[in-house]
C-alpha cells in the first residue's frame, strides 16, 4: 500500500558514487525527508546541481548558503569545485542511516 502523503515527503536513493565512504558506500539505500526546518553543518543532504542529485555533507553555512563535502575528499566533487549552493538547492535531508558526525 502506497501512502501519497509519506511519499511526497520522504526520499529513497541509491548511492551511486564512492564521494561519501566509508559511511556510504557505492549502492545502499539512503532515506531522506524533504521536510526539515533548519539545515546544520554536519548532516548529510541531497542536493540538486545541474539536473543531477548528489548527496554530500554540510560543511559550513552563511547567509542561507551552503558549502558541502563528500567524506570521501580524494573521490568527491564537491563545493571545492562548484561553490557554494543556496539552501534551496537541498533537496532533502538524509535521516537513515543516521550518518551526523
Amino acid at each position: 500500500m502506497r501512502v501519497p502523503f509519506i511519499s511526497k515527503l520522504v526520499v529513497v536513493r541509491k548511492v551511486v558514487s564512492p564521494s561519501m565512504a566509508p559511511k556510504l558506500k557505492p549502492g545502499q539505500t539512503v532515506l531522506a525527508t524533504k521536510l526539515f526546518r533548519k539545515l546544520h553543518p554536519g548532516q548529510v543532504v541531497i542536493i540538486e546541481r545541474n539536473h543531477k542529485e548528489l548527496i554530500k555533507r554540510i560543511e559550513r553555512i552563511e547567509d542561507d548558503r551552503v558549502f558541502v563535502i563528500g567524506d570521501n575528499l580524494d573521490s568527491s566533487i564537491d563545493s571545492r569545485q562548484f561553490g557554494w549552493l543556496n539552501e534551496s538547492d537541498v533537496i532533502a535531508r538524509v535521516f537513515k542511516p543516521n550518518l551526523a558526525k
